[in-house]
């Protein structure tokens, strides 16, 4: 653990009081390469002194799912920080780049509303073909996306509770 992680290791351990809620949303089309998120997510948080208790998780059928999911979640009041996951791929039928803009946006729009963080490790490669090759590829690449959303759920939630207390 570097300097910059171990400034932002998580600090609320069982005595300092209860331990923030964080929510996890998948969207389930290529469920078997976002799911590389998940557990790369769910393994940085643990190593970040969180339980898999502290961490619930939801699944919808695809991305354009996932804001309306994150707003329900986030007006909960129940929820630390949000994380949503899933691959958006070109298809031919329809502009891939419209559907993760609207994604993006609803993403954005509702931590600005709610005041609740959102973390979006929803990826849009500009090709994906379902070769081996790529397949590969973007199950890697979930891996280092889920190490990366996670520290930056940590690393906000702690932020942001920091800010509470001042």
């Amino acid at each position: 653990m570097n300097a910059f992680d171990t400034q932002y290791a998580l600090s609320n351990k069982a005595d300092e009081g209860p331990r923030s809620r964080i929510a996890f949303i998948q969207a389930c089309w290529h469920q078997d390469i976002v799911d590389q998120c998940k557990t790369a997510f769910l393994e940085t948080m643990q190593s970040q002194d969180y339980a898999l208790d502290d961490i619930d998780f939801y699944e919808v059928p695809g991305v354009f799912e996932i804001p309306l999911h994150v707003k329900m979640l986030a007006q909960s009041g129940k929820y630390a920080g949000i994380v949503a996951a899933g691959l958006i791929v070109n298809g031919g039928i329809y502009r891939h780049d419209f559907v993760s803009t609207a994604v993006i946006n609803g993403l954005m729009q509702v931590q600005l509303e709610t005041g609740t963080p959102v973390f979006s490790a929803v990826l849009t490669p500009h090709n994906f073909h379902s070769s081996e090759e790529h397949v590969t590829f973007f199950r890697d690449h979930f891996v280092v996306k889920g190490v990366e959303v996670a520290k930056a759920c940590v690393q906000t939630v702690n932020k942001i509770a920091s800010l509470a207390t001042a």
